[in-house]
């Protein structure tokens, strides 16, 4: 960072990972709420893939759609043209903020992405998507959805927090 600053350029390191309390590790191992190992908090979906080294470091940005209700995001919902090569790209919906993390709401109705925005920020070269919510689709489509991205090279990062600091 010192070098970074004779530059003249400020780096900013902001968490926005969701802290994991021993009661979360506690609900997600009852009958009914069962979760995924690995699928507390925030976390990656690699599905049958392996996560990059490389892909630790990436120029990123941040769109607000909160916006969005009652709808699916969609790919006219954020300016393609500002996604860096190679970028993360995070969307900012507000709903962890909105909605208890792990309750009924929070993992069945959740927002999502559209096929049209997913295919669009394949085709843009994004390598992460990161949201502040369970999943960029629900339910049964949900993991169909992450091995498609997985597949193309491009990893999710879900139940990201405290993204309005970064917009």
């Amino acid at each position: 960072t010192e070098r970074m600053q004779r530059k003249g350029i400020t780096m900013l390191l902001i968490d926005i990972t969701l802290p994991v309390t021993p009661e979360m590790v506690q609900s997600a191992r009852h009958p009914e709420t069962k979760t995924p190992e690995g699928h507390i908090g925030t976390h990656f979906d690699v599905m049958d893939r392996e996560f990059p080294l490389a892909y630790t470091k990436r120029p990123g940005i941040a769109f607000d759609v909160r916006g969005v209700l009652e709808r699916e995001i969609e790919r006219s919902d954020i300016d393609l043209s500002l996604i860096p090569s190679g970028g993360f790209v995070a969307l900012y919906s507000g709903f962890i903020e909105r909605e208890a993390y792990g309750s009924e709401t929070y993992r069945k109705a959740h927002p999502q992405l559209s096929y049209r925005l997913i295919e669009a920020l394949v085709s843009q070269g994004t390598s992460i998507i990161g949201i502040d919510f369970a999943g960029i689709r629900r339910g049964k489509e949900h993991t169909p959805a992450d091995q498609f991205l997985a597949d193309r090279g491009v990893f999710i990062v879900e139940n990201l927090c405290f993204l309005g600091d970064v917009l």
